[in-house]
């Protein structure tokens, strides 16, 4: 069960018309296709994937899974959406609510265990090892946990694991997001029950008003039943901030990247944004790539430093692009300069014009939003999705702007049509996170 419906409004103008779940990432892939591959490597090919927030383009990428092997008499992914009944309860009320809506689904395979993923995580794991540590401990429920050095582990679910066995042990302990940290051990929401452990501990939280699995039902589970931590030792990117975004991305670059999607086995749907149907990547004359990421249908006519190009996207001419993430069909203009940007699908940006220049703050751009000619706009600045180069009233803009359309909603969907890239959808749904 891959629960992917989530917004996160850390990541700001990326997640307005998306769930997390199906962010671009590193140059040609989104978030789900981690877990997603993960499945198919390790034999799992019966998945439920749970969706809610603005989930078109969610549907339109996992199409018939075919593009990680999901497709066969005995291998399906299903997209299990909320029922819309006539109450705001028949949507999805938390992680748990999700689960719980669609045990029939899982009644429907009659399964020993069920696997609960996060769909918004960058990592690689085998999950018949965490199968395999499950069945020995004869745990119960087995959750995931990866060592986090860094500040802000109040941000994180938490275990306090025993034993000396260096694949985990019984939980002890397990608090989430307090500012009181009893471990660094912080959970990577990757679940394993017992299938009647689930029913039992689900059919229960029902009755509570919150569901979250970590928030509600791990502090209560782990005196009542066998529960255990899988350590797991390999990269985890968390990247719900756009900085963790950023550094993710930049993980993949160097000559000895963090992240080795050659070796990690990393499917996605070349279908979704025409990605197949691009012509091969060309570097003009003038045109200069250093320590960056590209793929078919980019074209480079200016320099390119440290950065992350998708597909389509054209440098033209006299323009400069460093430590930046471009996403599909992105066109700079000659002569223009961006430092630290990020630049939703089919970004348009006017010659001569600079952006996010001089500064570690990042500066973001929405999806369709076509910035004029010689417009400076500092870094730290937000754009929202769709603004037209008749929108922006100056020319210069400070660190921190938001710049947005104020256009009514209604307007702002026609600005944003489905061909070639994301939308804006009209219904207004509940998040998951």
């Amino acid at each position: 069960m891959l629960l992917a419906g989530g917004r996160v409004g850390e990541l700001g103008v990326l997640t307005f018309l998306r769930p997390k779940s199906i962010v671009p990432f590193g140059g040609l892939y989104r978030f789900i296709d981690f877990p997603l591959s993960n499945l198919m490597h390790s034999g799992i090919e019966r998945v439920g994937v749970l969706s809610q927030y603005r989930s078109s383009s969610l549907i339109r990428h996992i199409g018939t899974g075919a593009s990680w092997d999901m497709r066969g008499k005995h291998r399906s992914i299903t997209l299990l959406p909320p029922f819309q009944g006539l109450h705001a309860s028949d949507w999805y009320m938390g992680t748990a609510d999700a689960v719980y809506q669609n045990l029939d689904f899982i009644h429907a395979y009659q399964p020993d265990l069920v696997l609960i993923l996060s769909g918004d995580h960058i990592y690689h794991m085998d999950y018949r090892e965490l199968i395999r540590f499950h069945l020995e401990m004869e745990a119960d429920v087995t959750a995931t946990f990866v060592q986090v050095f860094s500040a802000g582990l109040s941000r994180f679910g938490l275990a306090l694991i025993t034993g000396d066995d260096p694949r985990g042990g019984r939980i002890l302990e397990y608090v989430e997001k307090s500012d009181h940290p009893i471990s660094n051990w912080a959970s990577m929401t990757i679940y394993l029950f017992k299938t009647q452990v689930l029913e039992e501990v689900l059919e229960e939280n029902a009755r509570s008003s919150s569901h979250e699995f970590g928030r509600d039902i791990f502090p209560v589970i782990i005196n009542r039943y066998n529960v255990y931590g899988y350590k797991f030792y390999g990269y985890w990117g968390y990247a719900r901030t756009l900085e963790e975004y950023w550094d993710a991305n930049m993980d993949l670059l160097g000559e000895y990247p963090r992240i080795e999607l050659s070796k990690w086995g990393i499917c996605t749907n070349l279908d979704h944004e025409a990605i197949r149907d691009k012509g091969p990547a060309l570097i003009g004359p003038k045109g200069s790539i250093e320590n960056s990421r590209l793929y078919n249908g980019v074209r480079v006519q200016g320099k390119v430093v440290h950065s992350i190009l998708f597909p389509g996207v054209h440098i033209e001419a006299g323009a400069e692009v460093r430590d930046s993430i471009l996403f599909f069909d992105t066109q700079v203009g000659p002569g223009a300069r961006l430092e630290r940007t990020i630049a939703d699908v089919g970004v348009s940006i006017g010659r001569r014009s600079v952006i996010g220049e001089h500064d570690r703050a990042l500066a973001v751009i929405g999806t369709r939003t076509q910035i004029p000619s010689e417009t400076v706009i500092e870094a730290g600045c937000s754009i929202h999705p769709g603004v037209r180069a008749s929108d922006f009233t100056h020319r210069y803009y400070r660190y921190g702007s938001t710049i947005s359309a104020h256009i009514p909603r209604g307007d702002l969907a026609q600005r944003l049509p489905i061909q070639g890239g994301e939308h804006l959808e009209r219904e207004k749904h509940e998040t998951v996170n």
